[in-house]
């Protein structure tokens, strides 16, 4: 396959192992419509998740973070940059075993057209 042989593959990292998958969820988030599901820090002075209760949810700790040689890789290998103008998509040219050019989503299509024809 042309493609495979032309891609340009990234630098050589350790297999990328996360300690958890799953997202850390809001306590009560499901139980009512206005608590987002995003994690907070449980902060009552009876919260069975604060006080590690078994048979409840995890806190975020910082134990539960990622390798820092691997922290912010895609599956690719990559870390994402973000790209806004024509000047950034130089800076990425040079790195670009390292990192991978995401487009910012509020570009024109014309600026668009010639950053993709650019890389």
């Amino acid at each position: 396959n042309i493609y495979n042989s032309m891609a340009i593959k990234p630098v050589a990292h350790k297999k990328i192992i996360k300690k958890r998958i799953k997202k850390f969820v809001r306590f009560e988030s499901e139980d009512f419509p206005g608590v987002g599901a995003s994690w907070r820090k449980p902060r009552g002075i009876d919260n069975p998740v604060r006080r590690r209760f078994r048979g409840n949810r995890k806190c975020a700790k910082i134990g539960f973070g990622s390798d820092k040689k691997t922290r912010h890789l895609t599956p690719t290998g990559f870390k994402k940059f973000l790209i806004r103008n024509p000047a950034e998509l130089e800076i990425l040219l040079m790195n670009n075993r390292t990192y991978a050019a995401e487009i910012s989503s509020n570009i024109s299509a014309r600026t668009k057209a010639t950053l993709v024809k650019r890389a």
